[in-house]
Formats: structure tokens, sequence, C-alpha cells
């Protein structure tokens, strides 16, 4: 089984990326499952429902969040319906919505879960006691288990890729936009990657205009950040191959469409 997942579409660029390179790369890699960070789609932070179901149209078969999930206000309207969206499993057990989900490929059941950090980032149940009871839950129904684990330290991320080696087919780090070169497979099983980064603007700083992100530093002071969308566009992603039957990663492979990696058939 491949599964093939796009890091963080951050705004119309991101979006323009999806809909332009995802039918191509599906045609390339042939993948059995695909799944789409969404959670920077509307204007750089949340998604609305109209994004999401774009998403699905340009060939997403799920879409997962992350710390921006209620920054557009109409997703309360659609988050409980929208089947195929999942956001950050450790939110407050009363938030709507749901953090994990079970997608039939073929004749294989696989669940994919959504996670998020705590560390430099707001307060949320540990993550580590909820991926344990999500996992043993989701062993009932299949032993191919895909995270998506949304933080921003590289070592709590690793820690967790660590923590549930063997026990899930993969961990894919989002939420940094910068795509890191440590993926690989662990030795129980897991494919790892700190971070698959993002989809959208190239030229900007994590998705912003840049010239706001360098009057921050350089000022301290409030700045309006917005997506960069004047410059060139990419699109980062993953392709892991999985047995099906045990469930244990064969390969992970990186992804990386832009001007200075061009992408060919």
């Amino acid at each position: 089984m491949k599964i093939l997942f796009l890091g963080d579409v951050v705004g119309s660029p991101g979006r323009k990326m999806v809909k332009d390179y995802l039918p191509k790369l599906k045609e390339k890699y042939k993948p059995n499952l695909t799944i789409v960070n969404g959670e920077n789609s509307a204007a750089g932070k949340g998604i609305t429902e109209k994004i999401y179901k774009q998403l699905l149209e340009s060939g997403a078969d799920v879409i997962t969040m992350g710390n921006h999930t209620w920054d557009k206000k109409d997703i309360f309207d659609f988050i409980d319906d929208a089947k195929n969206m999942i956001r950050p499993a450790n939110f407050p057990e009363n938030n709507p919505g749901k953090g994990m989900t079970y997608i039939n490929v073929n004749s294989t059941k696989v669940a994919v879960i959504n996670m998020q950090g705590r560390t430099f980032l707001p307060p949320l149940d540990d993550p580590f006691k909820k991926i344990d009871s999500l996992i043993d839950e989701a062993k009932k129904e299949t032993n191919v288990i895909f995270v998506d684990f949304h933080a921003e330290a590289t070592s709590e991320k690793q820690a967790i890729g660590w923590y549930v080696d063997g026990r899930v087919s993969c961990v894919v780090g989002t939420h940094t936009h910068t795509q890191t070169s440590d993926e690989r497979i662990l030795p129980n099983g897991t494919a790892y990657i700190t971070d698959v980064g993002m989809t959208g603007p190239y030229d900007g700083i994590l998705g912003m205009q840049r010239e706001s992100v360098i009057k921050r530093f350089l000022t301290g002071l409030p700045v309006r950040f917005e997506v960069d969308e004047k410059g060139r566009n990419q699109l980062n992603a993953v392709l892991i191959t999985i047995d099906s039957n045990s469930g244990k990663s064969k390969a992970i492979e990186r992804i990386m469409i832009n001007d200075d990696h061009p992408f060919f058939i």
C-alpha cells in the first residue's frame, strides 16, 4: 500500500499547487490513499467548508488539521459532518470533530490519526497517553495506522516516533513548514520524518510575506502576517510504502517541487 501525504497547505498559493500537482503526483506514484494537512489552507490560518471540499475535489481522501483548527469560525458549522477531516485527537474531549478516522482502501482498513504536540504550543491533553489509547482502539480494526503529529519541537516529534515505533505504520511531522531530510524507517517498522514541510509560497518565510516577518524581528513590534501571494510556490510531500498485512513500513520518500526542484512525470 502507498500513502501520499502533502505538508501544510498555506493559503491560495498552496491550494493552487494542490490543484495543479496532486493529479500529476497521483499519476506518477499511484498512491492508494492521499492525505493532506489543511490547517493553514484558508488565508494561512484555518479552513472553510468550501476549501475543505476543494481539497477533496483536487484528490485528497483525508484532511488533517493542527493548532489553527478553530481560526475560521464557520468550521463549527460543518466539522461534525466532515467525514473526511480530523483535528488533533488530544484537544479537550468536549471539542467538536474527531481525532481519528478509518478509510477503506481496497480490502484494507487504514486508521488515520491527528495529534498535536505541547512544547511551544498551547497546552493540550498528553499526546503520549492519548496516542496509546487510540492505537489500542485502532488495532482492533487494522494494523495500518497513519499519524500526523503536528508539533513545534523536533525533540517532541522524535520522542513520539520512537515511542510508537512498531505500533503504527508511520509518523509524519507537520507545523514548522520546513521539510527535514531525516526520513527513515525506525527499527521496528515505523516510517518517520520530523517535518514534511509545506505546500504554498516558496519565497516567503514559512509561507508569509517575508518583509513583515523581517520587520517583526528588527523592531519587536506587532506586525500583521499575510500569505505571500506574489512569489513562486512549492509543494512538499512524502510517499510511504506499507505492508498492508503487518502494517510495517517498507519505504519513505521525500517529494519536493519548486523552481529549484522541478517535477517530472
